[in-house]
């Protein structure tokens, strides 16, 4: 064992989380081996892997969601404990119950509680017996449409029509009436079956724009709970959060410290290990009702770590070690503020149809409070197979105020080029009044996206041109031809051609 924690730590995922891992058992001293996809044989993260072991093809059922092969992985190379990031196999019990019985921590909760947990219809109950507030809905699930409307009747319209397994918005429906209902539910149910293999849902009442807000956990083995702050995570696409901040903006610090006792009292019912997080709706009068347990870390835990000075991975590894959390509760106060940009491979003039491609330019910004977390490099290849996300530009600052400055300084100074990306409407966003004031719910980014189509067209065009523009620099390189230079106004002045006449000598 390195350290007093593990001999080595197979990295079952991919991507800039990845990365984050591989970093933090570098500054643990433990060994990692990076597990990987042909499509992602040539990734920063294998680049930098201890060792790396390829663990399928591309498609992520032969790959990255191949258990025996994961396992396999982690056995050959003699890994005795294995961290999934998020995503893929990340909230997966069977996994977490395979690595149990191969002798391999699974860096995570246990099984049982990641089983009870990824059940919502469960963990609604579960909360419900904890005295954690929840939305109004069923205590369990809707077997058809004649159970439905009767539970709609009951809850009121509009309901919220969600698949008990899974999350990322995929089996989750808006019924306003019967006749929406009666429409959305098989819809619901069919998406459902297809996304997870299991197509039960339940009904819960749909709220008007509610924020969301999260709240960070960390438990260790010795009966620690700590609730590390909580986050806002109300800017969302279609159930996809685009931007996140800590703390959550305009709440009352009653409401705050109400909200994290409640997730350590929720933590505790779960017997939850580990990093979780407990995810909250928030209405516009300040009540707050359980939504979701998710078993993992967040793609958006830098936040978390810039205001509390925590490495929330670093912590993952060490609480699966058996270490206690040699916490104070004290200073886990937020110190400043932070948010955080998910840049993705879509194209947002094009209702955000992703893009693949070899990444032509990549230029992160840096400076004062900025941190990105990403697995870009020049002549990086973005496969088609997995999820968008290209990079997360974090800003940090002394207030929301100076974190939103340096959030739009390092959003200008983002580049990224060769394939369609979101930095251009993430500085939008940022700078709209309505953000800026943090007067943000789950639907505005929706509501936005209809004020500014025009706008986001017209970023749409030009980054056409500027790849237009890109392609024949490539072609003269290619072809041997000088690069076209500046000239002192700022214009693109492509250099003659051999023979024609130049400034000097045109008569």
């Amino acid at each position: 064992m390195a350290n007093g924690l593990f001999r080595k730590v197979l990295i079952a995922n991919r991507g800039e989380i990845a990365l984050r891992v591989l970093r933090a058992c570098r500054d643990l001293g433990v060994p990692a081996v990076v597990a990987y996809s042909d499509a992602d044989r040539d990734s920063l993260a294998v680049r930098l892997a201890d060792e790396a072991v390829c663990v399928g093809p591309a498609a992520v059922a032969r790959s990255y969601n191949n258990i025996p092969a994961i396992i396999s992985a982690a056995l050959v190379t003699g890994c005795d404990a294995l961290h999934p990031g998020y995503g893929f196999l990340a909230e997966n019990a069977y996994l977490a119950d395979i690595c149990q019985q191969v002798g391999v921590t699974f860096i995570g909760p246990r099984p049982d509680v990641i089983e009870r947990m990824g059940n919502k219809a469960e963990a609604r109950r579960l909360m419900r017996e904890a005295g954690v507030p929840l939305v109004p809905g069923t205590e369990g699930t809707v077997q058809n449409l004649g159970e439905a409307r009767q539970a709609a009747r009951r809850i009121g319209f509009p309901v919220l029509i969600k698949a008990v397994a899974g999350g990322g918005g995929r089996g989750m429906r808006v019924a306003r009436d019967d006749a929406e209902l009666t429409r959305q539910l098989p819809v619901a149910q069919s998406e459902a079956e297809a996304a997870f293999g299991d197509g039960a849902v339940y009904l819960e009442r749909y709220l008007d724009r509610p924020r969301h807000v999260e709240v960070q956990i960390l438990a260790d083995h010795h009966g620690h709970v700590f609730a590390v702050g909580e986050r806002d995570c109300s800017l969302q696409r279609r159930h996809q959060k685009l931007v996140e901040e800590a703390p959550a903006p305009n709440l009352s610090r009653k409401t705050r410290e109400s909200l994290l006792r409640t997730a350590v009292r929720g933590a505790r019912a779960a017997h939850y290990t580990n990093a979780g997080t407990l995810e909250f709706l928030l209405d516009r009068d300040g009540h707050f009702y359980f939504m979701e347990m998710n078993t993992r870390i967040q793609v958006e835990h830098p936040v978390t770590e810039a205001v509390t000075g925590l490495d929330l991975v670093a912590w993952q590894i060490k609480i699966a070690a058996g270490q206690p959390l040699l916490l104070d509760a004290r200073a886990l106060e937020p110190v400043g503020h932070a948010v955080e940009c998910r840049i993705t491979a879509e194209d947002a003039s094009a209702d955000f149809a992703p893009s693949a491609g070899t990444v032509a330019t990549y230029v992160a910004p840096g400076g004062p409070g900025v941190r990105v977390d990403s697995h870009l490099y020049a002549g990086y290849t973005v496969p088609p197979y997995y999820d968008s996300l290209l990079a997360k530009v974090v800003a940090w600052g002394k207030d929301r105020s100076e974190a939103l400055a340096r959030l739009e300084r390092a959003l200008a100074e983002t580049v990224i080029t060769g394939v369609a990306q979101t930095a251009p409407f993430h500085r939008r966003l940022v700078a709209d009044e309505a953000f800026r004031r943090g007067d943000v719910h789950t639907g505005f980014v929706a509501q936005y996206l209809n004020r500014h189509a025009a706008a986001l067209h017209d970023d749409g065009e030009q980054a056409a041109l500027l790849a237009a523009s890109e392609q024949q620099e490539r072609a003269r390189t290619a072809a041997g031809a000088p690069l076209a230079t500046a000239a002192d106004d700022g214009r693109l002045v492509s250099p003659p051609r051999p023979g024609a006449p130049t400034q000097a000598n045109r008569g």
